[in-house]
């Protein structure tokens, strides 16, 4: 509180100064310009309070939360034209860039004009996005590329056997073939029949966005898409894009009103004489028509003052990557059961937190560590409302925690479902024979050494370990049938592992409503009551110190388990085959059975 006083009575200081600065903070009629050149997130990352000198701070990536202020913002201003997008490049999955494309809509109907700039031309992502906009300009001699989805399989199982590695893959449900790059040579039929219907929906999702933006018809954009790609100039020919401009170009042509069609002379064209340099002084741009989004956005953030008191707050707790019992090295995103537990334990503990809202970007991981995430989001749901919001992918183990939430959230193109179990172990034994490696072992009982990487298992060792698949899937199937309020006998043909689109899984009722983290702030405000619409978000972060793990050395997996550190091994190829997979690992070292 003293804090927040102290901050306060400086503001109001300076509150003549801040005043001007917002005065001047955007020009009328210009536009307000929003730079994404990089990842694209969800929500706001916490600051770091303290940077070291020798660690300087990283550029925070872009996010949707952030997007969205700018945006009430400007629709409230009466003095910005629009907003200006210049868009480089962008990193995010499908259900961010909905999340993003539906903000910049909400502009749009807000009043507000917008127009997107790709100097760098575009790609999939960048003209679904850009197709929110009004018009739509890209650099000069760069390609405009519509070009669709696919997806390559890489299948390793010639490799492995001519190095001597013997791998053996355990699966529960027809569709969970996480593991069968591994012991095939191309894709089955399941796997083809799943990764098919996602593309589908991918594809479905592009020609809807751009048949809506550029105000064509489906068949239209679907022959733009079997034609790319194209030249800039081609492309305005077209109709994908409106015009093809240099940078210095930009603001002449929005202070003319030369968009949609034809750009201002280029400099190159405008050569010598009286008349040349008539043109070039006229396609000079007028200042101060521009301004960044940051000096926009603090400007206004200076003219407000903290809460002196605390109050009700909105917990988020974001599980973010494979999902782990325990993080043993840094260098990875990784959902933490330890770091999870805590957070959740914190917000049901904290009277000021009303609901929680879990946000899920996690293809799964541990099934032990998904089990107690699980259990500890049971218990805060029993006092507290919880609305799960999936993003890009939350399948497998990130579906499995999802499924204690009062609700579910998803955007269409968020992938999850993938209710089942897979195994999968290596054996050495070819691979030491060649290198002149022999093993003798010393045991007491009969399978001492079962998860030993020299041998192969027998077929009672294989009836375990089927056994324990099918106790663990058929756990899954509870949980889920538990969360969604249906038989276990109407989950069993929606499971079998197979992966999702958000809008298909809310056809299935394994999703309760499509939209983004606004739709599922709105859904939990409406658990809570009548007064929460002003109950903000806040990240959870477990309030405990966890001590930092220690670095990972550079030795792959393979090489950890012949050295004997096969706990390395196994957090090692979570992190890598979780980031691709969608499935919940089961193995020794991820669910932590040895």
């Amino acid at each position: 509180m003293i804090a927040a006083l102290l901050i306060n009575l400086l503001r109001l200081v300076l509150l003549p100064v801040s005043a001007l600065r917002w005065a001047f903070a955007a020009p009328r009629g210009g536009y307000v310009v929003l730079e994404i050149d990089g990842h694209v997130v969800d929500l706001q990352p916490p600051r770091v309070r303290l940077a070291l000198w020798w660690r300087p701070r990283k550029r925070a990536p872009l996010s949707v939360e952030r997007v969205r202020e700018l945006g009430k913002h400007l629709m409230k201003d009466p003095r910005p034209a629009g907003l200006l997008l210049r868009m480089r490049s962008v990193h995010a999955g499908p259900a961010v860039i909905a999340s993003l494309r539906d903000a910049l809509l909400e502009i749009r109907a807000g009043g507000k004009d917008i127009v997107a700039y790709l100097p760098m031309g575009a790609d999939n992502t960048m003209l679904l996005l850009a197709s929110a906009a009004r018009a739509i300009v890209v650099g000069p001699e760069t390609l405009v590329s519509p070009l669709g989805f696919a997806v390559e399989g890489r299948y390793v199982r010639r490799a492995l056997e001519q190095v001597g590695v013997e791998p053996e893959v355990f699966a529960k449900g027809m569709y969970k073939n996480a593991g069968e790059v591994l012991v095939r040579d191309a894709m089955s039929d399941a796997q083809r029949e799943q990764v098919g219907a996602l593309l589908d929906a991918r594809l479905g999702d592009l020609v809807a966005s751009l048949a809506q933006g550029r105000r064509v018809d489906r068949e239209t954009v679907a022959r733009w898409i079997d034609e790319a790609p194209y030249g800039a100039e081609r492309a305005v020919a077209r109709g994908i894009v409106d015009a093809v401009a240099y940078e210095d170009e930009l603001e002449h042509m929005l202070a003319t009103g030369l968009l949609p069609g034809t750009i201002a002379p280029r400099r190159a064209e405008v050569d010598g004489g009286s008349a040349g340099g008539g043109a070039l002084a006229s396609a000079r741009p007028a200042r101060g028509r521009l301004v960044s989004a940051d000096r926009y956005l603090g400007a206004r953030r200076a003219l407000s003052l903290r809460p002196m008191w605390p109050r009700p707050i909105i917990g988020v707790v974001e599980v973010h990557g494979a999902i782990v019992s325990r993080a043993r090295f840094r260098g990875a995103s990784l959902a933490s059961e330890e770091r999870l537990v805590a957070s959740l334990r914190a917000a049901r503990q904290n009277p000021r937190i009303r609901g929680v809202i879990l946000h899920i970007d996690s293809p799964g991981g541990s099934a032990l560590a998904s089990d107690r995430i699980h259990h500890e989001v049971t218990r805060l749901a029993e006092v507290k409302p919880v609305v799960a919001c999936m993003s890009n992918v939350a399948a497998s183990g990130g579906y499995y925690v999802a499924a204690a939430a009062h609700a579910i959230v998803a955007q269409p193109q968020t992938i999850t479902g993938s209710i089942g179990v897979v195994s999968a172990r290596f054996a050495l034994g070819p691979l030491l024979d060649r290198l002149g490696v022999s093993t003798d072992v010393v045991k007491r009982g009969a399978r001492a050494d079962l998860f030993s990487p020299s041998r192969r298992l027998d077929e009672g060792e294989r009836a375990v370990m089927e056994r324990e698949l099918d106790a663990i899937y058929a756990t899954f199937l509870r949980v889920v049938a538990r969360g969604r309020r249906r038989p276990v006998e109407e989950i069993e043909p929606l499971a079998q592992g197979r992966v999702y689109s958000g809008a298909d899984a809310q056809a299935r009722g394994l999703v309760d409503m499509l939209g983004g983290f606004e739709r599922a702030l709105h859904e939990l405000r409406q658990m809570i009551g009548p007064k929460a619409a002003a109950i903000e978000p806040t990240i959870v972060r477990a309030s405990r110190y966890i001590p930092p793990p220690p670095l990972l050395p550079a030795p792959v997996p393979t090489l950890l388990e012949l050295v004997g550190l096969r706990w390395v091994a196994g957090e090692v190829a979570l992190a890598i085959h979780c980031e691709g997979e969608r499935v919940l690992a089961y193995c020794a070292e991820a669910a932590d059975l040895d």
